[in-house]
């Protein structure tokens, strides 16, 4: 009976954890303000387990993680075209990604997971292409100014 009983509670536990997880929803965007091709917000906190969705409000972007983007043993993920996408973030650390068609015009932005900063110098150091290169030492700034 008693190990029945530890059966029915780590069930319960196990199944509990993904209410806890949460959505986040960024937006592909044309246009906002005065501010063209970028993702809205530009920069989100999340904590491991949780989800980002990318809503293609607009046509014509995808999300890609940029190239050592990423904390160690993550694989690059990369969206089709105009559609939604969704990742679960699971490994804690700063996640540089952008639009490939829109790259070098500054269409790019950040997931931090779990406020690590571990990899933020992998992610400073690279070597962001055209109107891009100016908004990652503006966005990285922040994110080092936030934690």
């Amino acid at each position: 009976m008693r190990k029945i009983t530890h059966y029915i509670i780590a069930f319960t536990i196990f199944f509990m954890f993904p209410a806890l997880a949460e959505t986040f929803e960024v937006q592909m965007l044309n246009k906002f303000e005065k501010e063209r091709n970028l993702f809205n917000p530009s920069i989100i906190y999340v904590n491991s387990g949780d989800t980002v969705k990318w809503i293609a409000t607009d046509k014509g972007h995808n999300v890609a993680f940029t190239k050592t983007g990423v904390p160690d043993g993550v694989e690059l993920y990369k969206s089709k075209l105009n559609t939604d996408a969704e990742y679960i973030f699971n490994t804690p650390g700063i996640y540089a990604y952008n639009c490939t068609p829109h790259y070098g015009l500054g269409m790019i932005a950040f997931v931090v997971v779990d406020n690590d900063l571990s990899n933020y110098e992998q992610v400073a150091k690279i070597k962001y292409p055209g109107k891009s290169k100016k908004l990652a030492k503006v966005l990285l700034e922040q994110i080092k100014n936030d934690n």
